[in-house]
């Protein structure tokens, strides 16, 4: 079985549909695809509806969370969907991130970059509002050549001179609610460098203390080295180990299969479930 536990689509900052986001998974070669949306569960029924023949969907989203002012990201498996408190949660997480980009896009404005928030929402299409999308307005307003390139202190990078804060759930708090939910909860990216910053191992473990299921392990900003240093603190902490290829569509270059899962850790994860629920 091929598995890929991380995925986006235009449901929150991915370029493709939920549908069109199935059928890459199917070509791509892939079993099971998590459809992990930013802070929503908005494109599960209409990939649970173009599910192809051989495909099974992971009801999922990559909730936000912060610590000590700095983003982390957890991916939250939800088979049971969402209880009413998470999902309170998320709608503040969404309404705040609307906030965020108005904002964002007025600083850019400031500092002559020809955007509207009109060009911004057409672009998220009623989906939860995400940098990527300011990203893509800013290369059509020729303001920058790729959307990589809004991501520094320059642009919307975190800290930049465009960024703005916005509201995200504490990481223990978020797990709670998630498991609460009957849903199991894997920290995307742990390896991930951003402003120097990258989550403490002792902060991992206390989420592990309060309930966290995995490590998102094998993903593609970790080279070797981190994966082996991330499977050494796995095992140490008594954590699953999961990959994903955190798949954007044509802002990553349509990856999808990049990176996956064990059969055996994808089964314990959907166990975590089960018993949550």
């Amino acid at each position: 079985m091929r598995i890929d536990l991380h995925s986006h689509s235009s449901a929150s900052d991915g370029t493709d549909p939920p549908a069109e986001v199935m059928r890459r998974a199917r070509a791509a070669g892939l079993d099971v695809i998590a459809l992990t949306d930013h802070d929503t569960l908005a494109g599960q029924d209409e990939a649970r509806a173009a599910l192809p023949p051989g495909l099974t969907l992971v009801t999922g989203m990559e909730l936000s969370s912060r610590l000590d002012g700095h983003s982390v990201h957890l991916l939250s498996y939800l088979p049971h969907g969402m209880s009413a408190e998470l999902a309170a949660e998320t709608q503040a997480i969404r309404d705040d991130r609307r906030r965020r980009g108005q904002d964002m896009v007025a600083r850019l404005r400031d500092l002559g970059v020809d955007v509207s928030w009109e060009q911004v929402a057409a672009l998220a299409g009623g989906g939860s509002v995400g940098r990527p999308h300011i990203a893509r307005a800013m290369v059509a307003a020729g303001a920058i050549g790729t959307p990589a390139e809004a991501f520094t202190d320059e642009w919307i990078g975190a800290g930049g001179r465009a960024y703005v804060s916005r509201y995200a759930l504490p990481p223990a708090r978020a797990v709670a609610l998630v498991r609460g939910s009957g849903g199991t909860v894997v920290l995307a990216h742990p390896g991930a460098v951003s402003r120097g910053w990258r989550i403490p191992d002792d902060a991992i473990a206390d989420l592990a203390g309060a309930g966290l299921a995995g490590l998102e392990v094998d993903h593609p900003d970790h080279d070797e080295a981190e994966r082996a240093r991330l499977r050494a603190l796995a095992a140490g902490l008594r954590l699953l180990t999961t990959g994903g290829s955190d798949d954007h569509g044509g802002l990553t270059g349509h990856r999808l299969g990049a990176e996956t899962t064990t059969p055996e850790a994808f089964g314990q994860l959907m166990a975590g479930c089960e018993l949550s629920g």
